[in-house]
């Protein structure tokens, strides 16, 4: 493993500071790749979970490791490298066109790549009129979501009538207990009992994978509910209507931004298109990653992963200890042990997964729906092969084993 050397910390000369120094900046730079490139050829031999010894890598919880199946990953590449060298090495603020015309030019089209890669309606890309942003955070992107449609309807019906407002979601019920047919009723007569003691309906949120479980909801049937009561509908990361209501919504224009091409309103400041006035110039990341890969090549390693969670799913239909929990959605497959009886399911699970995550062999993550404890394996490390999950799945089964000896389980009597 390779240690970062202490003056990289301490600085090379405690009586000068040069912060950009190009002569030292190539010599430095190759010794932090090699850092990295190291930790990359040396991440599977760590535990995946910290056991909180001193040291900067002993103590990381490792993401990039092939046997990370915990949350969502947070999938890393030579070329998103690459990317977010050129973002922190041009280092602009694009707030506005002014500030990086490139940067805002650049994010544009990329994004309309996004957008097609998507398949999305061309009314929601730039060059048909529509448009999207990268939002530092997905907090921020669901706050944005909220505050356009938010103002729209307060400029029909008046701001005191704010507190009249409502916003509509499913939670994340088990699929099995509610049917989609259910809740399209159940959120239409929502929306005409609050409509009939004086509330507004504002806002109908949608979803299109959830966290817990990778639920879909019946985005057409639920698009028609919208339209008949004037509803802003939100599925996922995409908004309905025109990207030039968050501008109404969260524009401030103080003096010192002011400036010609911004006024005649010829150009896009996506300032006004975010909560932060600040942003980085992300979209420089992004659209090195779709030029270095290609959308064929992307598309091929979603669907890897895809086909990675079939095989762990098949795994776990065979042995008659477990069940798949929910039907596979995407690359998430949810699982547990059967209890013995309702109510154990639980301890049973818990202590399952604290056994497997203890080991420090694999990591996994659980969620509770409809009150039932789940674990959840995420696919979608970059490094993860085959036999990393022919090895996770040998690990539950010897910890399954463990853990029903230790509850006092018969496998006979129990399954």
């Amino acid at each position: 493993m390779t240690i970062i050397p202490l003056k990289w910390v301490l600085g090379h000369d405690m009586n000068t500071l040069i912060p950009l120094d190009p002569q030292s900046f190539s010599e430095e730079f190759k010794k932090l790749v090699d850092f990295i490139a190291d930790y990359y050829r040396n991440v599977e031999k760590y535990l995946v979970q910290s056991q909180v010894n001193s040291g900067i890598i002993p103590s990381l919880t490792h993401w990039q490791s092939p046997n990370f199946f915990g949350y969502f990953q947070a999938n890393a590449s030579t070329a998103g490298f690459l990317g977010e060298m050129l973002c922190t090495g041009l280092n602009v603020v694009g707030f506005n066109w002014i500030a990086s015309p490139a940067a805002t030019e650049l994010e544009s089209i990329t994004m309309d790549w996004v957008g097609k890669m998507l398949m999305l309606p061309p009314s929601f890309l730039f060059s048909r009129g529509g448009g999207s942003v990268l939002h530092g955070s997905t907090c921020e992107a669901i706050l944005c979501n909220l505050a356009a449609p938010r103002d729209k309807v307060l400029k029909k019906i008046g701001h005191p009538k704010i507190t009249k407002l409502v916003v509509y979601g499913s939670d994340q019920t088990h699929s099995t207990l509610q049917k989609a047919s259910k809740l399209v009723n159940d959120v239409h007569t929502a929306m005409e009992e609050d409509i009939g003691v004086g509330l507004v309906p504002l806002f109908l949120c949608a979803t299109v994978g959830t966290t817990s479980f990778g639920a879909v909801d019946p985005l057409e049937a639920l698009g028609h509910v919208a339209k008949d009561f004037k509803v802003w509908l939100h599925i996922d990361a995409a908004y309905a209507g025109k990207p030039n209501l968050f501008v109404d919504s969260l524009s401030t224009a103080p003096e010192y931004l002011r400036n010609n091409a911004s006024e005649l309103k010829k150009v896009i400041d996506y300032r006004d298109w975010q909560i932060a006035l600040s942003r980085r110039f992300r979209a420089i990341k992004v659209w090195v990653v779709i030029r270095r890969h290609g959308l064929h090549n992307l598309m091929f390693h979603i669907r890897n992963n895809v086909n990675l969670a079939k095989r762990f799913e098949a795994h776990v239909a065979k042995d008659p200890r477990f069940e798949v929990v929910v039907p596979r959605r995407f690359a998430l497959v949810c699982f547990r042990l059967r209890p013995k009886q309702e109510g154990e399911d639980t301890e049973l699970n818990s202590r399952l997964l604290m056994a497997v995550n203890g080991s420090g062999c694999a990591f996994m993550t659980h969620a509770v729906v409809g009150g039932i404890y789940i674990i959840r394996c995420a696919i979608g490390s970059t490094l993860t092969e085959t036999r990393h999950f022919d090895s996770l799945w040998k690990l539950i089964q010897d910890k399954a084993q463990l853990v029903l000896q230790e509850l006092g389980f018969a496998l006979e009597e129990a399954y």
